[in-house]
């Protein structure tokens, strides 16, 4: 496979005043002698302005001549090359793409929402103009093939899948590091080189958001219930021993279970506790 190969070009101010020269002698002459021979002047004279171009910051010209590749060149200014040579501009600026949002299955096949920002440039210029039929397309279809594949790898969250560390919702460095991996192989085939990857945006489908937004709901009821009996229990466990300790009062182990329910009710409800003022015994 050929590499991109730079080639210096003619200044184009030099060969700028030749063709104004051989143009004005043409005419001259042809006014002067009037024979057509003069035309052949002003013809190569045509001709040979037809070579020359400009090169931007940033830009490269890509020379090709009669289907033969020529070289690349990157050097800014105004220049001069072969007037048979077809130029082809080719941009080495810093470019952002942001994806559409598309719809794919995560790992546990979940219906998701996900696009992402992907920041890239062109490295090799023979292989950006030869390589692919057009190279920014060919970022736009291979970006999304590798978002796809990418949400295949991994669960939306590890709800289902408890072993599972790495999630698309909060391993996201991990996550990008592996879309920028994925992305370099698919794109170095036209000489683009990937600066950044990001997701830029994740989502459960809209067909089952509301379920998944009703279990986080449950599972994060779930998970402060748990914490706040473990922290009962402890409260509890604490009472008991300081009542112990301190001979404040004597509690057989009816009445500890009585004490026991009673805090439990206190520390683990959601809503103010009224007290009731028991006048009697606990046995009458």
């Amino acid at each position: 496979m050929k590499e991109e190969r730079s080639v210096k070009a003619i200044s184009g101010y030099l060969i700028l005043l030749f063709v104004l020269l051989l143009l004005g002698f043409g005419t001259y002459l042809l006014i002067l002698t009037k024979s057509p021979w003069n035309l052949f002047l002003i013809g190569a004279g045509l001709v040979l302005s037809l070579g020359f171009f400009i090169v931007y910051p940033n830009k490269s010209m890509v020379m090709t001549l009669f289907g033969s590749y020529r070289g690349t060149v990157k050097d800014n200014g105004f220049f001069w090359m072969n007037p048979f040579y077809y130029k082809k501009t080719i941009s080495l600026r810093a470019r952002n793409f942001d994806s559409e949002k598309v719809k794919v299955n995560d790992k546990l096949g979940n219906p998701i929402m996900i696009s992402v920002i992907l920041v890239w440039q062109v490295r090799d210029t023979f292989s950006a103009a030869f390589e692919v039929d057009d190279y920014e397309s060919f970022v736009r279809v291979q970006s999304d093939a590798a978002v796809r594949k990418l949400a295949g790898m991994y669960p939306y969250d590890n709800f289902e899948d408890g072993h599972s560390e790495i999630t698309l919702r909060s391993g996201l460095e991990e996550v990008n590091h592996t879309l920028e991996e994925e992305l370099r192989d698919r794109l170095s085939i036209a000489g683009i080189h990937v600066i950044e990857a990001r997701i830029a945006y994740l989502a459960y489908a809209s067909e089952i958001a509301n379920a998944m937004l009703k279990r986080q709901q449950a599972t994060a009821i779930v998970a402060a219930r748990t914490k706040i009996v473990e922290g009962a229990v402890g409260m509890v466990d604490l009472a008991l021993e300081a009542l112990s300790k301190q001979e404040i009062v004597e509690l057989d182990e009816e009445r500890k279970a009585s004490m026991v329910s009673n805090l439990m009710v206190v520390l683990c409800s959601d809503k103010d506790v009224n007290p009731v003022v028991n006048t009697g015994t606990l046995y009458s």
